[in-house]
């Protein structure tokens, strides 16, 4: 395995039996390298990076980086994929994906059964105005698969025809709507939801958002690729031109060429019957460990997704996923206090250590949360409060007394019951709705929304709305954050006035 860093270095690790090691380093460029390949046999590694220059290295040896041979007439725009198979499927930034021999005249090669790319399906990244941001051939190279951080889509294509087969949509969009229609195959609570919808839209501005890629397995018959929810894996039968997913995935490595057509399914029967066999054959599928490795988006490092447990020396036996990260969801702690009755109010101002923030409150439509709201105001309980999560293009979150999102009670000491309206929608920034842990657990923490976040409909009270101050809520949404999505310095609330 190898592994490029921003700042121009180079690794190369040996998977073994129990996981991997490492075996040279490089520091190979004087800055961001933004490509890397192998090229079939695995023999030959390039690399190119922001200082212009493109080396390619002896996988065995280590050699030298002079290139074989320059090609400068290919594309009008610069070429930023390449893949090879008889001929050369080849991408440019500009959508444009050409076919070429890599043999001269360089022209289209005779391998391929079109004459003309209007008789293709090339052009389909021009029409989505979309730019393909991985293009990887499967092992037989009968069929390549492309990703798009443009419009989110992945997209299956037979080589000898350029005809594309599969297309899959996984943009923010879709995801949006099937959490909120609760079609997922993985139902993630809303606020972690809501939290990982905030990371994609970061990710997409940035460069870090290119190196986002889909391949296939060794048997050719899946496709592997990054979603919001997690990796992704898709089966593709060509005989009956029907797909589906599964939840698990694995890549196989091994010294001999197997056939995994059942890949989740395999998995489970191999542990049940390697209790009970001595088959060496059982042995040697165990030794071969497979394993999917990636990268994440600010993480300084890789992660390997395997079957083995981290700390098992022996055959794994268990679960095969282990997670060392567990999606955050806020939990509130009821106690007991004197029930307090007030005089409901209709405007509230907020005044912060960043600034005033004015809302309009809705004692009509969720008089209990209002009342909530306002009895804990004009009681002082939320003076001094931090606003304890923060998470940049989602949301704001406050009202916990203990500054960590698992306190607060309401002013009944108890839970109280949500209070949806058809009239009230998250369908609009600065909205402000109570917190939960699930159905009926109001206590006193609330958030105020920096987005659109219709996914939470029916799923968290509205009780008012911001009407100025809109950018001091900005100012504390974009406050740096520790990976809990804590602010590094303390956002308080002041107090509150109701009116």
């Amino acid at each position: 395995m190898i592994t490029t860093s921003v700042d121009g270095h180079l690794k190369f690790w040996k998977k073994n039996e129990r996981g991997i090691e490492f075996v040279k380093h490089f520091r190979s460029h004087l800055g961001n390298i933004t490509g890397i390949s192998v090229s079939a046999d695995g023999l030959l590694l390039a690399t190119v990076a922001i200082d212009k220059a493109l080396k390619v290295y002896d996988v065995v040896n280590f050699g030298d980086s002079t290139p074989l041979h320059i090609l400068p007439d290919i594309h009008s725009s610069p070429v930023h994929l390449m893949a090879a198979y008889h001929c050369v499927v080849s991408a440019d930034s500009s959508g444009m994906v050409e076919y070429w021999s890599p043999d001269e005249p360089f022209e289209l090669p005779k391998t391929v059964s079109f004459e003309y790319k209007s008789d293709t399906d090339l052009y389909e990244f021009k029409k989505s105005k979309s730019v393909p941001t991985s293009l990887t051939f499967s092992p037989d190279y009968k069929q390549f698969v492309t990703m798009s951080i443009d419009d989110r889509q992945v997209r299956v294509f037979r080589v000898s025809t350029g005809k594309m087969t599969r297309k899959y949509d996984e943009s923010l969009t879709v995801m949006g709507e099937m959490q909120q229609a609760g079609t997922t195959i993985y139902k993630l609570d809303d606020m972690e939801f809501g939290r990982r919808l905030a990371v994609e839209r970061e990710l997409e501005k940035t460069q870090q958002a290119n190196t986002m890629n889909a391949v296939f397995d060794e048997s050719g018959n899946f496709i592997i690729y990054p979603t919001m929810l997690g990796i992704k894996g898709g089966e593709v039968n060509w005989k009956d031109g029907t797909s589906s997913f599964f939840k698990y995935v694995i890549i196989s490595r091994s010294t001999e060429e197997k056939n995994d057509c059942n890949i989740g399914k395999y998995i489970d029967d191999l542990i049940i019957a390697m209790a009970a066999s001595d088959n060496p054959l059982m042995k040697e599928s165990e030794a071969t460990d497979p394993t999917i490795f990636c990268t994440a988006f600010k993480r300084n490092r890789f992660f390997m997704f395997t079957q083995r447990e981290p700390d098992a020396h022996d055959s794994h036996k268990g679960d095969r996923d282990v997670y060392n990260e567990k999606p955050s969801r806020e939990e509130q702690t009821v106690a007991s206090a004197t029930p307090t009755k007030q005089k409901l109010g209709n405007t509230a101002i907020l005044r912060t250590t960043s600034g005033d923030i004015h809302i309009r409150l809705f004692p009509e439509y969720a008089p209990k949360a209002v009342e909530n709201f306002v009895t804990h105001a004009k009681n002082g309980y939320y003076n001094n409060v931090i606003f304890h999560r923060v998470i940049k293009g989602f949301m704001i979150q406050t009202g916990d007394p203990l500054g960590d999102g698992t306190g607060g009670e309401s002013a009944w000491g108890s839970e109280f019951e949500d209070e949806f309206h058809r009239d009230l929608r998250h369908d609009r920034p600065y909205t402000v709705s109570m917190a939960n842990a699930g159905p009926n657990t109001n206590g006193s923490q609330f958030f105020i929304t920096v987005v659109q976040t219709p996914w939470l409909d029916n799923k968290h009270t509205i009780f008012g709305r911001a009407t100025a101050g809109m950018d001091v809520i900005h100012t504390i949404e974009n406050a740096k954050t520790d990976k809990l999505d804590k602010p590094f310095e303390d956002i308080k609330i002041l107090n509150i006035e109701v009116r």
